[in-house]
């Protein structure tokens, strides 16, 4: 079944937003990020209002691991570029985002599969094993209190080096999202799926958001929509990059624990529903601009994990400094993303900070996760990738692994890209993606046109179903 393990055991309403609004806040995305922003404004005494382009939950938090943990791997990344007094502070935000997250679901009873567990950071290679050394002291120096060094992981697995964090947990991202969507409306705050902002005007002091639905007018926006679509005036393009990865479930013995490989960039967890236990595992992980040959990791992973019984790929938006984009970037304009992989912790932390700097109420995370921060190291590789991606698919458009089923062409004078399924029924599509007019490549295990650019996303009959694009791909 090519879907998220999470898509299949949690329920929905949808509620579509089909008249124009006059509001003080407008949430736009309804992943973890916009609605932890939301449930903590459900006191601010403020017309608070949350649209969401498809299902609350449906983008990348349904194809998250479900991990919560402070065992990252990348500290020692972080120590490099801003020294102990960061790193600490990236530490102990992670720690707060933990508590935060698991306090809500405890107070608030959520039935979402929240289990403690161990995790688990290690190598396969022997040559990584003094990096993994230095993580784990530098680990121990800004403050972590539950590590310990292991060989051997609780499924017998033997590597050179292991470390163990006992403070960390898994749970069922989609039923926690769902189960704080019911509490939002319960306390009167409107929540609109189906609802895709395509424009944001600022007029005076407030700002006109028209959707597909209706307009909006609001004195505050939060952008919590994974990639932000607007080009001015935050030149997104040029701050982070991409990297997809791809995920299997499996039928498998249960075990209490979750890991990630730090020179292979596996990651795998282990869940239970009420008849069956899986192993969830993430495999080949790359910039979506290079070695996007699709089909080709998706085989690699089927291989690794035989029978599987889920598959689906996921995409996070990677920082130059490992710290998320998080905070006000200009007047009334907040702004959530840039995870690096961790995006239940951030995604909760975000709706603490964000909350925090509407209320003006001090946070001690503003500056260090501050989105206007300077990261030029991380310019030139963002820069690179999009125009790499963008001329190679331009000047060769038709790949090696294609099969005949794909088929480019023009039609009514538009450059077209053709699938044929498996009854020979035909599904155009325009080529190019509205974002930036980058080349589609074709996704033919999840049956999707992606762009290599910036990642936005369309189904077979050409409607897009994950931005930054606002537009479909629909052949006139």
């Amino acid at each position: 079944m090519n879907n998220s393990i999470w898509n299949l055991d949690t329920t929905n309403n949808i509620k579509e937003l089909k008249k124009d609004l006059d509001i003080d806040i407008l949430i736009i995305g309804g992943g973890i990020s916009g609605i932890s922003i939301c449930y903590n404004l459900i006191n601010c005494h403020k017309k608070v209002v949350l649209v969401e382009a498809n299902k609350v939950g449906s983008g990348i938090t349904s194809k998250t691991l479900g991990k919560i943990t402070a065992l990252q791997g990348h500290y020692q990344d972080i120590y490099n570029k801003y020294g102990y007094y960061i790193t600490k502070k990236y530490y102990t935000s992670q720690l707060e985002a933990i508590n935060l997250l698991t306090k809500t679901i405890i107070d608030n009873k959520i039935d979402c599969n929240l289990e403690k567990t161990a995790a688990y950071l290690y190598s396969s290679a022997e040559a990584t094993t003094k990096k993994l050394q230095e993580e784990f002291q530098l680990m121990q120096k800004i403050g972590f209190t539950n590590i310990t060094k292991e060989n051997t992981l609780p499924n017998k697995e033997k590597y050179p080096y292991i470390i163990s964090d006992t403070n960390s947990y898994t749970f069922h991202p989609l039923k926690y999202i769902n189960s704080l969507k019911k509490i939002i409306s319960k306390n009167k705050i409107d929540i609109y799926e189906n609802t895709r902002i395509i424009s944001i005007i600022k007029k005076d002091n407030y700002y006109i958001c028209k959707s597909n639905n209706g307009i909006i007018k609001t004195n505050k926006i939060i952008l919590a929509c994974h990639y932000p679509f607007f080009l001015f005036p935050y030149m997104m393009p040029l701050k982070v990059t991409l990297e997809k990865s791809y995920i299997a479930a499996k039928k498998e013995k249960y075990y209490n624990f979750s890991a990630l490989n730090k020179n292979d960039k596996e990651s795998f967890r282990f869940y239970k529903n009420l008849t069956t236990t899986y192993k969830i595992f993430q495999y080949g992980t790359h910039n979506i601009s290079f070695n996007n040959n699709y089909k080709k990791h998706f085989e690699t992973l089927k291989n690794k994990i035989n029978n599987w019984n889920y598959l689906w790929s996921n995409m996070d938006i990677m920082t130059g400094d490992y710290i998320p984009l998080i905070g006000k970037i200009k007047e009334n304009f907040y702004l959530a993303t840039g995870y690096n992989t961790w995006g239940m912790t951030n995604g909760t932390l975000a709706g603490k900070v964000i909350s925090d700097l509407i209320l003006k109420n001090e946070n001690t995370y503003e500056k260090l996760l501050d989105p206007n921060r300077k990261i030029y190291s991380h310019w030139l590789l963002a820069i690179g990738s999009s125009m790499y991606s963008f001329t190679k698919e331009k000047l060769l458009p038709q790949k090696k692994w294609y099969n005949k089923k794909i088929v480019f062409d023009k039609i009514n004078n538009q450059d077209v890209a053709i699938y044929y399924d498996n009854y020979g029924i035909k599904h155009p599509v325009l080529r190019k993606c509205p974002h930036l007019k980058c080349q589609l490549l074709f996704n033919e295990e999840e049956k999707t046109w992606d762009c290599p650019c910036h990642g936005s996303r369309f189904d077979l009959e050409g409607n897009v179903i994950a931005g930054p694009s606002n537009y479909d791909i629909k052949v006139k």
